[in-house]
């Protein structure tokens, strides 16, 4: 049996006007895929749910701006590989590979991606109905195992 860490997790962040939140929830998987600061690090799986953190006024009522950011977010399970990790280090290691593949992605959008552990009640409890479904494709199938009961 694979030993595994699952840490529940809420991201944040600002993304340009005109971004896709598909290629977003994607880019967060992807970033998942490798964590950790050593050479080669250890693997990730992250699943969850992606989705738009805006105003709760239609945007037909609202002006619309080309310059204005918009507040996307992200409930789901980050699985990582390996004995001896702590939340704190995964959290850490997450934060720094999304923050690294946002910086990437978008350019600098004034400030890092918010990557918080929460509780797992959360993820279930205050996922929209209208959220993207996002997963790390091709993720080691022990890794993926052993977080699908969490999801």
């Amino acid at each position: 049996m694979l030993d595994a860490l699952i840490v529940p997790l809420f991201v944040t962040t600002d993304l340009p006007p005109g971004a896709d939140l598909a290629e977003f929830g994607a880019l967060l998987a992807e970033a998942a895929r490798e964590l950790g600061q050593a050479d080669p690090g250890y693997e990730g799986f992250l699943a969850g749910h992606v989705f738009w953190l805006d105003r709760p006024v239609p945007a037909s009522r609202r002006p619309v701006s080309e310059a204005e950011l918009r507040f996307a977010g992200m409930l789901g399970h980050l699985a990582a590989s390996g004995p001896g990790h702590t939340v704190r280090e995964v959290v850490g290691d997450a934060r720094a590979a999304i923050g690294h593949a946002v910086t990437e992605r978008y350019g600098d959008i004034g400030a890092a991606p918010a990557v918080f552990a929460i509780r797992d009640r959360d993820v279930r409890e205050r996922t929209p109905d209208t959220a993207l479904p996002i997963g790390t494709y091709g993720a080691a199938p022990a890794l993926v195992g052993a977080a699908t009961p969490y999801l």
